[in-house]
């Protein structure tokens, strides 16, 4: 992540929107002095420029914690090792959805991360999916919605012979032992690595559960929502349409080659997007497909709720969708957090209620 010191001027019910944020020397993986966010590499860009300051909205809007600066740590490197708190241990950094949601858990419970105690050393895990199943309403965790995202794929052609691919045909291409050719072009299917949210989310949507032989996860480290990873004729790979959107718009930090040979598809032939260049807009009657997805915060449920030993009033405020300066804020102002997730080409989640899950961690 990178971290710009604020100057807050005011604090709502134990969070600062700062009007101003001074920015310093840029580093990668600070050590946080309040809570910490790892996970889903989708979330990750709009929530550094949320905790971090940005002024992409017009006016500068930050995220602290009684006047502390969060720590939003980045999925990839995979395989890197990361410090999040002071004194803290170095261990695996949790790359994707499952893994920030299983590397908040250990934090919770003190089961070894990796073979490593990471107890207290994760607050809150980013999730590009929902508990799906384990949806409990005696749950020790709860997922509050965080924007609405969807998910199409992006594919390297020097024309559009793949832009416009059916359900079915996503199907059979990820379930293949043999080569698919689709209007003259042999598909190359790409996949994320295993715990990425965008992943899951995709082969569930094109109800694949059994890959075929010619997917491809190069050996497990393919990082998702990254276009240089397309670099051969018929490549295809799943990609968050937000993550397309922010990063064509130069909100995110820019994957896609500037060759125009990577390109986002039309699943079904509906566009995820309208505009070009870098005035984006995600469609929203894509997003209102069976391919849009809300996206989650995870947190601890004994945290956040009233009466509990363990409740943390500033931590449920971080997770209170009406204020302004929350992270789950959705609202339309720009001095809102909401509006800065617009800007990342998120629309606002279909849902506002919290879900409940894992009665047992």
């Amino acid at each position: 992540m990178k971290i710009r010191k604020p100057l807050a001027l005011g604090l709502v019910s134990g969070l600062a929107l700062s009007v101003f944020a001074v920015a310093a020397p840029a580093f990668a993986d600070p050590v946080s002095n309040s809570y910490v966010l790892v996970g889903s590499d989708t979330l990750q860009d709009s929530a550094n420029a949320i905790v971090n300051g940005t002024t992409i909205t017009g006016t500068p809007v930050q995220v602290l914690a009684n006047g502390a600066t969060l720590g939003n740590f980045d999925a990839f490197p995979k395989n890197s090792k990361i410090q999040t708190k002071p004194a803290g241990p170095y261990f695996l950094r949790p790359s994707g959805s499952g893994n920030g949601r299983n590397a908040l858990i250990s934090s919770i419970t003190g089961a070894p991360w990796n073979g490593v105690d990471i107890t207290g050393q994760v607050d809150i895990a980013r999730s590009s999916s929902g508990p799906g199943g384990n949806a409990n309403s005696a749950g020790k965790l709860v997922y509050y919605p965080y924007a609405r995202d969807a998910v199409s794929y992006a594919y390297y052609g020097t024309g559009n012979e793949l832009n416009a691919l059916t359900t079915a045909q996503l199907k059979t291409i990820y379930e293949s032992d043999d080569d698919v050719t689709i209007n003259g072009v042999v598909v190359k299917p790409l996949l994320p690595q295993s715990g990425s949210g965008t992943r899951d989310f995709f082969l569930s949507a094109i109800g694949v559960t059994t890959l075929g032989s010619t997917v491809n996860t190069k050996g497990d480290t393919l990082p998702e929502n990254d276009g240089s990873q397309l670099t051969a004729a018929g490549q295809i790979v799943p990609f968050s349409v937000a993550s397309w959107v922010a990063q064509s718009n130069n909100a995110a930090p820019n994957t896609i080659p500037g060759s125009g040979n990577v390109k986002l598809g039309s699943t079904n032939s509906i566009a995820p997007y309208t505009g070009s260049g870098t005035s984006l807009v995600p469609a929203s009657a894509y997003y209102a497909t069976s391919y849009g997805r809300d996206t989650y915060l995870i947190v601890e449920y004994a945290r956040v709720e009233v009466g509990n030993a363990k409740y943390d009033a500033t931590l449920a405020s971080l997770l209170d969708r009406t204020l302004p300066a929350s992270l789950t804020n959705f609202g339309a102002s720009s001095t809102t957090v909401g509006a800065v997730k617009k800007k990342f080409g998120f629309l606002a989640p279909s849902s506002t209620d919290p879900i409940r899950a894992y009665a047992t961690i």
